[in-house]
């Protein structure tokens, strides 16, 4: 035990002397990082996806389900992906000394905002090995040291492509230590790490409800995170009919393993007569188990009743909730009681509809028209995304490159002294 807490203060102390050595570096530095670390990961493709499969046959003969290998898998074209999101943030404007808001006072002297890093940030994560690519660039642009901590199921996967990173690191003749990999899966690692004021300045937590909820009780650290995903698509009274079905499949059957997949369908009472049927039809038809209100239930074939926990969870898998609500206040009412902050959308070609729920809802990410899949920092211009915060402190939604910053005052004098 003694040596773990050792070792983890030894990890906690070189990321803070590598963040600061980073301060010294321009934008230009931290761009070329990045592309080769992209470089790298291409070039070693064949050894990263040797190393999954490891963790693959693991996660199988552990009995794991397909989702949870879904989303432990590294192929040609997720390697692609962390190389491609490597190089969009170094595309990136660099937040780091950005000034705004500069103005003059009374007494002569400009007052105003600088951005600059959070400092060191632990990641811990669990499953997706594309985490440890996409935090190490967004933290390295953002000009902070990052300590990473996966999941003992991904552990050969993240230690291969935390190397390449950090054999990139080296060869733009930066820190080795801006990113490091904490390559044991002891649990109790979670437990210092989460409690090393001294060292770390913000936990990011990306996760199960259970990971999620352990970092909440027990940090000391602060924490940017969100404890899961109870995202609801509502189908309006205005709703047009085309959009409605193709963006609830959508929402619900892209990808089931995410945390911005629908979890929940509301439907106006006025369109369950042209609409109930045919979208529950068509997610049926992709598999999708419709978990249904007593309103609807009766009107439907294949589906099973829902109860009240049904409308409060987050399933990561082919199911959803259904309930038939009397108007736009129902709706938000049943949202905001039961989602997650997470992400919410209206499907409506009512204006005044579509402007009350943007202004009444609840949630980090809130959308009209459109699917709740597209609540992620790639999609929203971000480059990539460290995680989805539903705090209400200093960032709310996808966290990039600007998330990771603070905002510090600047007073700009000449000789200037307070009389």
């Amino acid at each position: 035990m003694m040596d773990l807490h050792q070792e983890m203060e030894k990890i906690g102390e070189r990321a803070r002397s590598a963040q600061r050595r980073l301060q010294s570096a321009d934008s230009a530095a931290k761009d070329q990082a990045l592309r080769l670390m992209a470089e790298f990961l291409r070039r070693d493709a064949d050894n990263l996806q040797r190393a999954n499969r490891k963790d693959l046959r693991s996660a199988e003969e552990a009995g794991k389900d397909a989702a949870f290998i879904d989303r432990l898998r590294l192929d040609e074209t997720r390697i692609e992906a962390m190389a491609q999101g490597l190089e969009e943030i170094a595309a990136l404007p660099d937040p780091v000394g950005e000034i705004t808001d500069l103005r003059y006072r009374p007494s002569g002297i400009q007052v105003g905002h600088m951005r600059a890093p959070l400092g060191v940030i632990a990641m811990i994560y669990e499953s997706r090995p594309n985490v440890t690519a996409d935090a190490a660039g967004l933290c390295v642009k953002s000009g902070n040291a990052v300590i990473l901590r996966g999941g003992s199921e991904s552990l050969h996967s993240n230690m291969a492509i935390a190397e390449r990173l950090r054999a990139a690191l080296g060869k733009a003749v930066l820190p080795l230590d801006l990113v490091q990999y904490v390559n044991t899966a002891d649990r109790e690692a979670v437990g210092v790490l989460i409690s090393m004021d001294a060292h770390v300045d913000v936990i990011i937590p990306r996760g199960g409800k259970g990971l999620i909820s352990r970092i909440k009780a027990d940090a000391t650290v602060p924490v940017i995170m969100h404890l899961d995903g109870n995202c609801h698509v509502y189908v309006d009274a205005d709703a047009d009919a085309r959009k409605a079905l193709k963006v609830v499949v959508n929402a619900k059957t892209q990808r089931l393993g995410t945390c911005n997949t629908a979890e929940s369908l509301l439907i106006h009472k006025d369109r369950m007569e042209d609409l109930l049927l045919p979208i529950v039809a068509a997610l049926q038809e992709k598999g999708i188990e419709v978990r249904a209100c007593e309103r609807s239930l009766p009107r439907l074939s294949g589906a099973v009743a829902a109860t009240e926990e049904d409308y409060g969870t987050e399933y990561l898998a082919p199911i959803i909730s259904l309930k038939i609500v009397d108007d736009l206040d129902a709706a938000i009412t049943h949202i905001n009681r039961y989602g997650s902050q997470h992400t919410e959308s209206i499907l409506t070609e009512n204006y005044t509809h579509a402007r009350r729920f943007l202004r009444e809802v609840d949630a980090s990410s809130v959308m009209v028209n459109a699917s709740t899949r597209f609540a992620d920092g790639f999609e929203y211009g971000l480059g990539a995304e460290i995680g989805i915060s539903t705090n209400r402190l200093h960032v709310r939604g996808p966290v990039g490159l600007e998330g990771l910053t603070l905002q510090k005052w600047i007073v700009l004098g000449d000789g200037h002294i307070r009389p």
